[in-house]
């Protein structure tokens, strides 16, 4: 007998709400999106392919359709729900009730085409009860949060598939991909570190003393001398070190010197202020706070604080975590209420239950607020055996905020002190001391909101002063001149970022947990303990992008982004007009025109990788170059490479000179050799970098043995060769093996390239890597071959490895008229401003899939440039003109070729929109 079907995105929460619904309904899940943009040009449909629409998965020229393909590991998940269906009476699509699970139900009904009633039905949390009423309640299919979603992803592809090859051609393998949210996460990240490195410290000083009254003992600060306030950390430029206010700055000899003149003071109570406080509890969590006091109480990234309480949620123990509303449902207030007096009395329950209303621009976002879920709420103990120790962790974490949040305020009272003397010179010092006494604790009993500084959480502590009025003595016990230094900015931490990209209204709060990890997947930013470090490829790549793409990493201009998308979400403007302003420009220029061929060319590569330190004693300027294996120092030719440890804002040019000559002087210690125990080191030599085994012998003993060496190859670098690259090359030459008459073969490097040898005989070998990979088979098919005389080919530039559908061996080589990637059968020449050493497999196949497209549009023949008609010349007028013709020809050809996008998914920005990328 036909059944509901009831279709999800997750198997956890497809599991929890069949236990709900029992025999009558089948439940299924799509396991996240069933259809999606193509994730490389082997998933484009043959329909499409050698049209405009295929580079981007996009067809820009045609109302911004997107091309939908089922991804290869979906097709079996596909399958399974088609088969489900076609026993079902009708349709649920119960995905989550945000834009994305919006969108993913329209792909599922896209891709089923069901011919049973279809519902829409949707809720916050799994509850038997929460569930029932979805089912009796259900709706239509939201479009305008479906189209909302759309231009998003659209947006996003575009975004990711023009820019991020502009940054490969630029930037090289130190910048792997471009995107909406997660670039200007990390201008953040870059801008604070970029702080730091402008700080100059400043130094100040105080005096601390206790002091005696009443039979009680404490604390005090020096305030003010003569009227004046004493200067803090506050009153420092954080550029400079100088002071940016009219207070007084005390140096250590001015401070030691006030203190032997206040030596014997006598001290009175000059003013007591006292003043009632009231504090009230923070809003329940929303997505944004809940991965803030995660991080900040439990230390959980934000992708982990997310994926914890996804399991929560999903199993029912918490309603939906991806929110942006703070209101809590009426049930909730009630449980949460009568949970408070049973564990805490009556007086901790406020009259009127709170309500925590906030402004949410999608009011179809506003669902409730982050709880536990159910109508009675559970307190930790009740759950502890069903959950994990993380889970249990954060299940606390939002039952704490929940309680509280209906818990009332914390009141006490404030006190305010100041205390004068005389010194012995006539200046009038005043000392302050502050109190705090907590008379009723109202929410703090459940719960104290954690803060980015922990030094901020000290104030919710009670500290008590004696019961002092004006004109009190006050015996001074003890007096201490205490030096301080003004600090650099903080660091983000996840949480700090989190915040600040919250209150700038950047991406959504659902989304930065997957940004955050990306810019670190991605090697934009690093640990260091909780604090995120910019990489030096994130400092080049904000560069470029800040100089030359600017409106995509302002502050302002993505924010007023997302607020558009809401614009869209609520049915008050429509994506296709929204992306074409986008990207061919509304009054300034769009993103088409800003990757244009002329606009990259304008781009210096060499001076965005490039970032400056400072000058040596001789005016010698120290820059840090990022280069295709990694950061280096660099200082006219002398070079060293980047420990990875050194964080910029700690590079400084005394340490980098302390780098480029421990560098030159000792070498870089690779390690030892296994078989000698000798220690092999690559140096810097007259005639280029080599490794050495063992050190030189003493120069007085002639008769010493010079330690072994050998040269690095071509595609190595100093910076970066490794003890296993060095003993393969102090170990040739390397014996191949022998020939049926018992000749051996060797392959090693010469003057003239590498080569293998029998006896008198040699052969040249195409690449240097092959000296280790020749195979007997093959140095016998070469001596086989006459010997070449005159001019010899040039090896390839790079040797990609083979064709994944011809298996051909696909290269880079040098053409006449530049360098070209060839498989064989079809040579594309590379773009200019390409690295030929830096190409990937990728970026060659796409290059040789595009010229094998225009090959097919013209017939099969090779695409030539129509020949101009000129008038004829004389003989060597005409030979002059020729070859200036040519060289021009080949300039245009290279400048006009568009780097087609790389088929993996780094190229796309999926991070931002927080979808699993396929």
């Amino acid at each position: 007998m036909p059944k509901p079907l009831v279709i999800v995105e997750s198997p956890a929460k497809a599991r929890t709400i069949a236990g709900f619904l029992g025999k009558d309904f089948v439940v299924e899940s799509s396991v996240g999106h069933i259809r999606d943009l193509p994730q490389g040009a082997e998933q484009i449909p043959e329909e499409f392919k050698g049209t405009p629409a295929a580079r981007l998965a996009v067809n820009v020229e045609s109302h911004f359709e997107p091309i939908y393909v089922v991804p290869p590991n979906k097709k079996k998940v596909v399958s399974a729900l088609k088969a489900a269906l076609k026993n079902a009476s009708e349709l649920y699509l119960a995905t989550d009730e945000d834009r994305e699970g919006e969108a993913i139900a329209w792909h599922v009904l896209e891709v089923l085409k069901p011919k049973v009633p279809v519902k829409r039905m949707v809720f916050h949390e799994i509850t038997p009860q929460a569930i029932q009423e979805a089912i009796a309640n259900s709706r239509e299919l939201d479009m305008q949060l479906v189209e909302a979603q759309e231009g998003r992803r659209i947006l996003d592809r575009l975004v990711g598939y023009e820019l991020s090859p502009v940054l490969w051609r630029k930037i090289g393998r130190g910048a792997r991909s471009a995107g909406r949210v997660q670039s200007v996460a990390t201008r953040l990240v870059v801008d604070r570190e970029r702080a730091r490195i402008r700080f100059r410290a400043a130094d100040y000083w105080d005096l601390d003393a206790q002091f005696d009254a009443h039979g009680a003992t404490f604390g005090a600060t020096l305030f003010s001398i003569d009227g004046k306030r004493l200067a803090s950390g506050k009153d420092f430029d954080a550029d400079t070190g100088q002071l940016t206010s009219d207070v007084v700055a005390l140096s250590e000899a001015g401070a030691r010197e006030l203190q032997g003149r206040l030596d014997g003071a006598a001290f009175s109570v000059a003013s007591v202020e006292s003043s009632d406080w009231k504090q009230s509890p923070q809003p329940p969590f929303i997505t944004s706070t809940l991965q803030q006091e995660a991080g900040r109480k439990l230390r959980f990234g934000s992708a982990k604080a997310m994926a914890v309480a996804q399991r929560l949620y999903e199993r029912g123990f918490i309603t939906y975590m991806r929110t942006d509303s703070t209101n809590l449902s009426e049930q909730a207030v009630t449980a949460a209420r009568s949970q408070i007096r049973e564990l805490f009395g009556d007086a901790y329950v406020p009259t009127e239950p709170r309500s925590y209303r906030r402004k949410v621009k999608n009011a179809q976002e506003a669902h409730e607020a982050i709880r536990p879920a159910g109508e009675s709420i559970r307190t930790p103990d009740a759950v502890r055996a069903e959950l994990d120790p993380d889970e249990q962790k954060l299940y606390e974490l939002v039952w704490m905020r929940t309680i509280a949040c209906q818990m009332a305020d914390a009141r006490g009272k404030r006190v305010s002190v100041r205390l004068a003397a005389q010194s012995t010179s006539g200046e009038d010092v005043r000392f302050g001391a502050s109190g705090r006494t907590i008379e009723f604790p109202g929410y703090l009993r459940a719960y104290v909101e954690g803060a980015d500084d922990p030094d901020a959480e000290l104030e919710d502590r009670e500290t008590v002063l004696p019961p002092l009025v004006e004109g009190d003595a006050a015996a001074c016990r003890d007096l201490t001149a205490n030096g301080h230094t003004t600090q650099p900015p903080a660091r983000y931490t996840e949480a700090s970022l989190v915040k600040e990209l919250e209150s700038r209204g950047i991406g959504r709060p659902s989304t930065y947990a997957s940004v955050i990890q990306t810019i670190q997947d991605r090697g934009y930013a690093w640990k260091k303990g909780s604090a995120l470090v910019p990489s030096w490829a994130a400092f080049a790549t904000i560069g470029l992008l800040e100089q030359h793409f600017t409106n995509l990493v302002d502050y302002d201009f993505t924010a007023r982004m997302e607020e558009d998308l809401d614009v869209i979400a609520r049915g008050e403007a429509g994506s296709e007009k929204w992306l074409h302003g986008f990207y061919y420009g509304n009054g300034t220029p769009g993103l088409a025109e800003l990757v244009g061929d002329e606009r990259v060319a304008e781009i210096d590569a060499r001076a965005i990788n490039t970032l400056p330190v400072g000058v040596d004693e001789n005016g010698a300027e120290i820059v840090v170059r990022v280069g295709q294996y990694g950061p280096y120092l660099q200082r006219g030719e002398d070079r060293a490479s980047l420990p990875p440890d050194i964080v910029p804002d700690e590079l400084d040019v005394p340490l980098a000179l302390e780098i480029l000559e421990r560098q030159q002087e000792d070498g870089r210690e690779l390690g030892a050799d296994p078989e000698t125990g000798l220690t092999i080191v690559a140096r810097a030599g007259r005639f280029g970098p080599y490794v050495q085994l063992g050190e030189m012998p003493d120069p007085s003993d002639k008769k010493a043995p010079k330690p072994k060496t050998a040269s690095l190859f071509k595609t190595m670098s100093l910076e970066h060769i490794t003890l296993d690259e060095a003993l393969q090359l102090l170990a040739l030459p390397r014996v191949v093996g022998a020939d049926p008459e018992g000749n051996e073969i060797t392959a090693q490097n010469g003057r003239y390239g590498p080569y293998i040898k029998k006896g008198t005989d040699s052969r040249s070998i195409e690449t240097e890597e092959q000296i280790f990979t020749i195979t007997l088979e093959q140095a016998e098919v070469l001596f086989a071959q006459p010997k070449r005389r005159g001019r010899q080919t040039k090896p390839p530039l790079a040797d990609l490895g083979p064709h994944p559908e011809s298996q051909a061996p696909v290269r880079v080589l040098e053409g006449r008229f530049g360098p070209y990637v060839t498989d064989g059968a079809i040579n594309a020449s590379l773009p200019r401003g390409m690295d030929p050493e830096a190409i990937t497999m990728d970026e060659a196949l796409g290059l040789l899939r595009a010229r094998a497209e225009k090959i097919a549009e013209n017939g099969g023949k090779p695409v030539k440039k129509a020949k101009k008609t000129a008038k004829k010349a004389p003989k060597k007028a005409a030979k002059k003109a020729t070859k200036k013709t040519a060289k021009k020809t080949a300039a245009k050809k290279t400048a006009a070729k568009k780097v087609p996008p790389k088929t993996t998914t780094a190229s796309s920005d999926d991070a931002d929109s927080g979808d699993e990328p396929f």
